[in-house]
């Protein structure tokens, strides 16, 4: 055990063992029958899906203001439940709108018929492959979730959601949807300076390569849905809501407040709408 080979392999194997020592545990396999939601989570250059031990479900009827938003969604997902055909979704507009609140109310909606929830950050999009392998073969239907979603050109997460969407030999399993909400329409920024590739063939306009790349991630998605701000009746109606689900009261008052608080907050929506109902009610038990 003197020589150097024997030595160098009882140093590397010490090493290994201390390297242990600092690695995570193997995450363990989750019984999808318990669970309805898990989240992936990276660990250096790998990851895992980790269970998400109470998910934050939304109430469908909570949800005011977007009924055709709901009803185009709803009708996807009780397509891709049933084992019919259906189609990833972007849901892109105005911030605060019940993108990602729509998105979390399906989970909701739909569990007791097998649908789960996959929530994937945009920078760990690049491990789409091995969530796919994960979930392969189970009797579950998976939402893959990516909330807030936007690109920079040269971000290695775009390509690999293409490839994900439409475009990879491997392709997506049959049992895995991919719903994304984004404040950009495309999915990345867009500048003027664009506008100068566009070109006029005849009496038509053909945008330039730039923006034939843009679009071409956003058209992966079957199916487009916009989201855009509320006008003052149906923000007063969210807020209304909120304020009655909270145990508060209505009255005029609480009416002027509600548009101040909008005017404030840079516009009218169903999270600013939320925020100022816990105000009103939060202030209004201090002084009782």
């Amino acid at each position: 055990m003197n020589d150097p080979l024997s030595q160098f392999l009882a140093r590397a194997e010490t090493l290994l063992h201390r390297l242990d020592a600092w690695l995570p545990p193997a995450a363990p396999a989750i019984d999808w029958k318990k669970t309805l939601a898990a989240r992936w989570q990276r660990h250096f250059q790998h990851g895992a899906l980790l269970p998400v031990v109470a998910p934050q479900l939304v109430a469908w009827k909570s949800l005011r203001g977007i009924d055709e938003q709901k009803r185009e969604l709803d009708r996807n997902t009780r397509q891709f439940v049933a084992g019919l055909p259906a189609n990833n979704a972007l849901l892109s507009g105005s911030r605060g709108c019940g993108k990602s609140s729509l998105v979390r109310a399906m989970l909701g909606r739909h569990a007791k018929q097998g649908l789960r929830l996959i929530e994937v950050d945009r920078a760990d999009l690049v491990h789409l492959p091995e969530i796919a392998a994960a979930i392969a073969g189970q009797p579950y239907r998976f939402l893959v979730f990516c909330d807030d979603l936007s690109f920079e050109a040269d971000d290695p997460a775009y390509k690999a959601l293409k490839a994900a969407l439409d475009g990879s030999i491997a392709g997506a399993p049959e049992n895995m949807l991919i719903y994304a909400t984004s404040n950009r329409r495309h999915l990345m920024p867009e500048f003027f300076s664009e506008n100068a590739e566009a070109s006029r063939h005849g009496g038509e306009v053909h945008p330039g390569e730039s923006t034939e790349e843009k679009l071409s991630l956003a058209d992966r998605f079957g199916l487009w849905l916009s989201f855009f701000p509320f006008d003052q009746d149906a923000y007063l109606d969210i807020v209304e809501s909120w304020v009655v689900a909270l145990g508060g009261e209505v009255d005029a008052t609480m009416r002027r407040e509600a548009l101040q608080w909008a005017i404030l907050r840079g516009g009218r929506s169903g999270r600013v709408a939320r925020q100022f109902a816990a105000d009103w009610v939060g202030r209004r038990g201090l002084k009782k």
